[in-house]
This record gives structure tokens, sequence and C-alpha cells, in this order.
């Protein structure tokens, strides 16, 4: 719907349309459903030169109707559909260019032969900076399919784009399956001595997903006992039944009760009994971990049956003990390597590990043309594997394949990296033709409800963390090829949910409320904890950012910033540059921000930017 005149300029909110939460205090996997060049020159606010990744799976330009311009669909036929494409795709990318870290980042955009020779020297021109620019080659259905008197396409491409300090990661080569070739092999050898790329994966010991309730397994509902000052665990206590109040168990002096409790409270269980806890513990295969101040809350781990047996076969090693008597272990061999500019195992299959995966996630809905979660995953880890608090943008979401993806890198390495995934609600060109004839018109609940973000992706991202489809079953199967679990269990995630939204501009003259920005400062301060959603006398606080509203309260607002060592950044409301330094000058080290007394007017896209 049109908000303004063509030479008006108009104003970008978000409007939260739900939300997902299974991680207490992990920041949030978002989805914002909108045009993604408003919402990306929206984004310039929250992530200037902040993104660590940027993946995106563009529109191929087949010369199938399957993208629109200006509101048309491109075909075969047009004479303009390649100038049409990048200027399409030059728009987007300038806008992305603003997003990534100069410094160290990487965008990789995926793409088949009809245009990748355009779209490698339309990065040349659009990224002069780029320290590297590589093309790989993603076998993603081995018999190929038919095009006509072609060739058959077997195979697509990913580009990657290199800035600053960026290279690719070394990846686990046993785990991706991946066809390395000898040069990089070699590389493994030279690299592998340092023990942090040859990490072994511990397990979370409190159950995730389906039947993970304690009325489910009441047997694996039990205290285990820690000592807080060596951080070891010192006892296993018994089973309680299912009726009694785990609170009115008794305690044993000096050791504390761990019971197998949800972020949310909600009663769960371990993975284990008691005897297989205790023959692990006696290994050195269970430990207390990390331990959350804020929620004080302990995390224990585990090593799973699988890395035992690969302990087994020497594929492991035990190479030391902590203090607290646990294993060291690390991979023997060949452990990591650099992807080749090749990529031709099993689990590149847009068929196997895309469309039937959809279907597995969300029964009978479909999507066109998936992505591997695992050419995804794989792409994404490539260049992020050592940053485990990475940023990933996609502007070309679609399905969630990346969102799904960053989900699944972190349940491997017990990394926060978010993701931000941009997809619009377009039905396609036949359900459009279907709608139409039945009287429906866009903006009609029976229609939005069909749209790609309603019908596919966010249910697709609710499903990868809860581990059920829409329908309330369990997914079936396990994930393969490396970080082998259920899908059931789900992911220990939060993922919130916008609408990008434009505001009148007669109203923003007037002034307007405060919740239509309010996404955009929560998202600036890393998307972690509560959002500020509302306006408040003086200011107000939340777990990571704070408000000042009314400068009569500045020196209670400074005095509550420093004494909150979680607060990133501070907002201060004001038309006045001096007052706004001033509040500047007296939090150094943090991220102070001003905005417009008439909120919106800090979020105007310019006139000339509001048809794309």
């Amino acid at each position: 719907m049109s908000v303004a005149e063509y030479d008006q300029p108009i104003y970008a909110g978000l409007k939260e349309t739900g939300r997902v939460e299974r991680a207490g205090d992990k920041p949030y996997q978002v989805v914002i459903n909108g045009e993604n060049y408003h919402a990306l020159e929206t984004l310039a606010f929250a992530y200037a030169g902040k993104v660590d990744c940027i993946y995106i799976d563009p529109p191929y330009n087949t010369g199938a109707r399957d993208w629109k311009y200006n509101n048309d669909y491109v075909d075969g036929s047009d004479a303009y559909r390649h100038s049409k494409w990048l200027a399409f795709m030059e728009r987007r990318l300038k806008l992305a260019k603003q997003l990534l870290n100069p410094n160290d980042s990487v965008l990789i955009v995926t793409i088949d032969e009809k245009e990748y020779a355009r779209l490698e020297l339309l990065l040349e021109s659009v990224f002069p900076n780029a320290t590297g620019i590589q093309t790989v080659s993603i076998t993603i259905n081995k018999n190929g399919v038919a095009r006509g008197n072609q060739f058959k396409r077997a195979d697509e491409y990913a580009v990657f784009c290199f800035f600053g300090t960026a290279t690719p990661c070394q990846v686990d080569r046993r785990l991706y399956s991946v066809e390395f070739g000898e040069l990089e092999k070699k590389v493994a050898d030279d690299a592998s001595s340092s023990r942090s790329q040859r990490k072994v994966r511990w397990e979370r010991l409190l159950r995730g997903g389906s039947n993970s309730a304690r009325s489910d397994r009441p047997n694996l509902f039990y205290p285990i006992y820690i000592n807080e000052r060596s951080r070891t665990i010192e006892a296993i206590g018994d089973s309680i039944p299912r009726e009694m109040d785990y609170r009115a168990v008794p305690g044993v002096d000096g050791l504390r009760a761990i019971w197998p409790i949800r972020p949310d409270g909600r009663e769960a269980t371990w993975h284990m009994s008691q005897p297989t806890l205790k023959q692990k513990l006696d290994k050195g295969f269970a430990r207390v971990s990390t331990y959350d101040e804020k929620n004080d809350r302990y995390t224990l781990l585990y090593l799973a049956n699988i890395q035992e047996d690969r302990l087994a076969k020497g594929e492991l090693k035990i190479v030391g003990r902590r203090d607290d008597g646990s294993a060291i272990l690390e991979a023997v061999g060949e452990a990591t390597a650099i992807p080749t500019t090749v990529w031709s195992g099993a689990q590149f299959s847009a068929g196997e590990y895309g469309s039937r995966y959809i279907k597995r996630f969300l029964g009978h809905r479909s999507f066109n043309f998936p992505k591997s979660l695992y050419a995804t995953e794989l792409s994404i880890a490539s260049v992020v594997a050592d940053k485990p608090d990475a940023l990933i943008v996609d502007f070309f979401s679609g399905s969630g394949t990346t969102a799904h993806a960053v989900m699944r890198l972190n349940h491997q390495d017990g990394g926060r990296r978010r993701s931000i995934s941009i997809t619009n609600n377009e039905v396609s060109e036949d359900e459009s033709k279907k709608l139409t004839k039945r009287g429906l018109r866009q903006g009609d609940p029976e229609w939005e409800a069909l749209g790609v973000c309603q019908y596919v992706t966010k249910p697709r991202v609710t499903a990868a963390i809860t581990g059920k489809t829409p329908d309330g079953d369990p997914i079936k199967g396990d994930y393969k090829f490396t970080d082998e679990f259920p899908m059931a269990d789900g992911f220990e995630e939060n993922a919130v949910f916008f609408d990008l939204t434009y505001e009148d501009p007669d109203a923003v003259e007037l002034g307007v409320a405060f919740e239509e920005i309010a996404p955009l400062l929560w998202l600036r301060a890393g998307s972690r904890g509560s959002i500020i959603k509302y306006e408040q006398p003086g200011f107000a606080m939340a777990d990571a950012y704070a408000v000042l509203f009314d400068f009569a309260s500045v020196g209670a607002f400074i005095d509550a910033v420093k004494q909150n060592a979680s607060i990133r950044c501070a907002y201060v409301i004001t038309d006045d540059t001096a007052r706004y330094a001033s509040v500047k000058a007296q939090l150094p080290g943090l991220d102070v921000v001003r905005l417009y007394e008439n909120y919106l007017q800090s979020f105007k896209i310019a006139a000339e930017d509001a048809v794309r």
C-alpha cells in the first residue's frame, strides 16, 4: 500500500508479529517481512560496518517468471532482463556494502550460469575494496537437470568476496565429507598443531526437544550435586516421584543441587540415567561447564557416545586432564582443512536436503528451489567458524535456510551467532491467479497466510527451534554429516519476527509513538534480552540498553547506566546537540546514540529511494 507521494520521504519501522524462546539470554535470530531494499536501509542504523557475513541467494534470472522487478514479472522474452537484474542487484549490494565490516567480513552470493559472469563483474565494480573474490562450484544434483537442448545442469556457484583480514576458515573434513585437494591437506597438517582448531564437541546434559519434559521421563529427573568452588560434580542423587516438588528435597551440605530445569522454569530431564552418568563421570566424560551469573545457572556437559566411539577407533585421543579430572580430547590426523573450490558431496543435494527437508519440517507445505541446509551451513562455517558471536545477514532469505544453518552451527560449538533474515510475503504467480479468481486481493488475510514469510519462513524457523511441525508433530529424522542428533530435539535458540512498516508522513510531522522504532534500538544493542516498547517518564533500561526520554532525568540516567555492566547502548532523545554531546562525554566507551524527539526522523528513507 502506498503511503507517500513520489516526491515524499517515507519512514520505516518494525512491528513484532511473534517470537519463540528456548535459550534464556542468548541473542535472537531475527526474521523481517518486508521489501529488502527498505529493510536494508533501515538496518543501516543498527548495523552499519558491523556485519561479519552476508549470505544471499538472489533471483537467478533464468528467464522463467521467477522474479519481479517494479511489480512485473521479468521473463526470457524481455530484451532488458539482464540490465534490469543488474540494476536490481547493484542497488541492494551498495546498501549491503554499508553493513559489512570493512576490516574483516565476507559476502557470499549464490548464482547459476545464467548470470554468474555478470555478477562477478558487478561485484568487482561495487566492491573495489575486496581483498579477494573467489567462486566455488557446488554440485546440487549429481544426475543433472535437463535444460532443453543444453547440457544438463548439475551445479551452481557461490561467489565469496573477502574484505580486510577475512580469510577462509578451517572446517572438519571428516564430518563434512568434503573432497579436499592435496594443497589443502598440507595446510591442514601444518595448522592442526593448534588445538583450538581440533576441539571435540561436548553435549549439554539438559535434554531439549520433544519427550524432554519431566512428565515424559520422570526417572531422568534427579539432582546432580556440584562443588561450586572447584566446579566439580561430587554426587548424583536419586529420581523423585513425579508428584513431588523438587524444591522440597533436602540439600547436601557444602554442595549445590542442579536439577534439569529450563531457563524459563519448566521441568525437563537429563539425557541419561544415573548409572550411565556415573560411568561417564568416572571416565572424565562429564563435567561442569559455564556459569551464567545473571540467571545463576550452571551448564553441565557430557561426551556423546559417538565421540567415545571415535576415541575407541583412534580418531580422537586424550591429550590431558582438566583440574576437575575431565578429559581434554582432540582429533587425530587430518581433521580440518580449507575447502577447495569444488564441493561435490551428497550433502549438497538441493532435492534431498532442501526440498525434502522443507516437507519434513513443514509437512505438506513446499517452497521452490530451497538450498541444501548443509551447503548453506558449510558456506557460512567456512568464513565464521572462528567467530562464535558473528552476525550474519541474508536479505533474500526465502525459506529461512540461512537462519537454520546458523542455529545448527551454534549447536555444534556452543556459539551465539545471530542471523538477520529478510524476506517478503509474496505468493507465486500461479497462486496469485488462483486467489484472484476467488475474489481475494493482496492484503486479505487468506492471501497473506499463503505468502512466503507467513507460510514457510516463520514456520520453518519455529519448527527448527521447537523440533515440531506446524501441526505439533515431532519432526522425524536426524541431522546428518556432522553434529548428528534428532531433529525433534530442536535448538536452544530464540527467534523474533517483525513486519517492516511504513508510517504516514503527515503523522510523523505531528509526532509518532515510540513503539515503531523500539525494535530498531534493541537490534543495535545486540538483539538480546527485553525490548523497551513504550515511552516512559524519565528514562528506561532493558537488559542491554537504556533510553533517556526526559533530559530532566539525565543525572539519574547516567548513574544507572554506569552501574549496569550489561548495558551496551545508551539512547539520548533530544534535538539539542550540546545536550547529547554532554551525555556522550560522561559515558566513555559506550555506544551513545542520539535520536530526534520526532523519533522516526532518525529513520527517514529519502524520496529518491522510496520506490525500488
